[in-house]
């Protein structure tokens, strides 16, 4: 299963496209050193499992310019 759900992302974001570009650069921004706002569990621990995980929380937004 899928977590969270999908349904549950999407209301955090305009559509689905607005999200997978949020998760993008959440996850890229990550990868480049940014520090988690969410508690990592263990080192397996994906940059866009966390990025996911951080928009679920509403931890990170997205605002179109």
């Amino acid at each position: 299963m899928i977590y969270p759900p999908l349904s549950s992302l999407t209301d955090k974001a305009e559509n689905k496209y607005t999200l997978v570009i949020e998760v993008a650069k959440r996850a890229r921004q990550l990868v480049s050193g940014s520090n988690p706002l969410v508690q990592v569990e263990s080192t397996a621990d994906k940059p866009v499992s966390i990025a996911v995980r951080e928009i679920n929380s509403g931890l990170v937004t997205y605002h179109r310019d």
